[in-house]
């Protein structure tokens, strides 16, 4: 493995920006300090002027493999978050087939070591009827349990509620949960669909997964958990009534019930459907303006502790169907982080707030082992941006498979220049290096 020596970098790390050089040897951060210009070195790299920040860790992505390669692949997203400054990512299990046995779960890990550029971890599925599968999972080699409490893509929805008491009672590692009440959804379809037929507007959708859908299984999910004592991580929140669920009050490491918030709900409200349509239909709903403000809030000071992607590809033809036919999700791993420095350079938060979001907050939130900061003898996970250099979001420069992206035509004010994974300098300046693959995440628990 060629030693890598980062020069001049203004490093983003534990809230603070530092002047210092970073040399990294053998897959691990070495050494931290000023003047290491006297080092040798296979490959040195002068971050003058750039920001260096630990790699992002996208806690929720769909990779559609299998079974869905048509829309996207393990490779060509991996290699799309890598671009990105993501170097680590968790993928969900509502493949084809579903990811409900270990034999299934140990398939993906296999091709994730096949083809990922970026670090991995997988997320064994539950569904109504694999319990005995799904309480054998290893909590030091897998992120955690997912459990659909609505139905979304991939028809994985948990609404047995024996199931769901049973393994919020007997599981011993964290489990994900995307919330939203499937009884209140069927029964706005219904009424939606007799309002306006065959081809609702887009705008449409928060009102059929509105609040009160996302309220009333959130809540549910943090009851059971505070029945069991469950290490409970709630994906994706929308909705102001739901961040009283969450505390600010206690270190992120001592909580019990953690969240996220993801990038297109801080980026895009529900005034976007007049433009975008079904191109930001997503599950739960990109909703109003004081949704999206209360959320803003919630990030800073902590109730939401994660931002992350819910990278969820389809084809563009998939997404041109009329509203009921359009599948929910948007394609957005390449460019989380230069969004959220974006809103760094608008005001909204402080890049030190991005990175604990992005970098510190999801690996201390998910135990994983000696990721997520930049610290001697850590993994050398490192993202390279500079902060004066735009880009546009253009078919061309799209890595991902489904070529399509909301953000078409948006132009970035930071460019993400270098991304170094576990020691290998995976990217540099549009250029990947495809001779070394990810590693596998592990995870620090008992």
């Amino acid at each position: 493995m060629k030693t890598i020596l980062i020069l001049n970098a203004n490093l983003v790390n534990e809230n603070q920006i530092i002047a210092t050089d970073i040399l990294i040897k053998n897959q691990k951060i070495e050494r931290i300090e000023k003047n290491l210009s006297n080092f040798t070195a296979d490959i040195v790299i002068d971050a003058k002027e750039n920001f260096v920040l630990p790699g992002v860790i996208d806690d929720q992505v769909h990779f559609r493999e299998p079974g869905l390669t048509h829309k996207a692949e393990l490779y060509t997203e991996a290699k799309a978050a890598v671009a990105g400054g993501t170097t680590s990512f968790m993928e969900m299990p509502n493949t084809i087939p579903n990811t409900l046995t270990q034999e299934l779960l140990a398939q993906k890990y296999q091709r994730g070591s096949e083809v990922s550029l970026a670090n991995y971890s997988f997320f064994m599925g539950v569904g109504n009827d694999n319990l005995e599968q799904a309480l054998k999972t290893d909590i030091k080699n897998v992120c955690g349990l997912k459990i659909f409490m609505g139905s979304s893509t991939g028809n994985m929805l948990v609404d047995n509620p024996i199931t769901l008491d049973t393994i919020f009672r007997e599981a011993n590692l964290l489990i994900a949960t995307h919330c939203e009440d499937e009884t209140t959804v069927k029964n706005n379809v219904e009424r939606f669909k007799k309002l306006y037929g065959e081809n609702p507007d887009a705008s449409v959708h928060p009102k059929i997964r509105n609040e009160k859908a996302c309220f009333l299984s959130s809540s549910l999910a943090t009851t059971l958990a505070k029945k069991y004592n469950t290490r409970l991580h709630i994906l994706h929140l929308t909705t102001t009534d739901e961040l009283n669920l969450f505390t600010n009050k206690i270190p992120l490491a001592q909580k019990r019930i953690t969240s996220e918030v993801c990038v297109h709900h801080l980026w895009f409200s529900s005034e976007d459907y007049a433009t975008l349509g079904n191109q930001i239909k997503c599950n739960p709903a990109i909703k109003d303006k004081r949704h999206q403000d209360n959320l803003w809030k919630a990030l800073l000071d902590d109730r939401l502790d994660i931002i992350a992607t819910d990278h969820a590809p389809h084809t563009w033809e998939e997404k041109q169907q009329n509203y009921w036919n359009s599948p929910a999700g948007l394609p957005l791993v390449q460019f989380s982080l230069v969004m959220m420095l974006e809103k760094v350079k608008q005001g909204k938060i402080s890049i030190e707030k991005v990175v604990e979001k992005m970098c510190h907050s999801p690996a201390i939130c998910f135990q994983i082992e000696k990721r997520g900061f930049i610290r001697e003898g850590y993994w050398a996970d490192i993202t390279i941006v500079n902060p004066n250099k735009t880009s546009v979001v253009q078919k061309e420069n799209i890595i991902y498979k489904s070529k399509w992206s909301p953000l078409e035509n948006t132009q970035f004010s930071n460019q993400v220049t270098h991304t170094i994974v576990s020691g290998h300098l995976a990217y540099e300046n549009g250029v990947f290096h495809e001779n070394k693959k990810g590693e596998r995440l592990t995870f620090e628990r008992d």
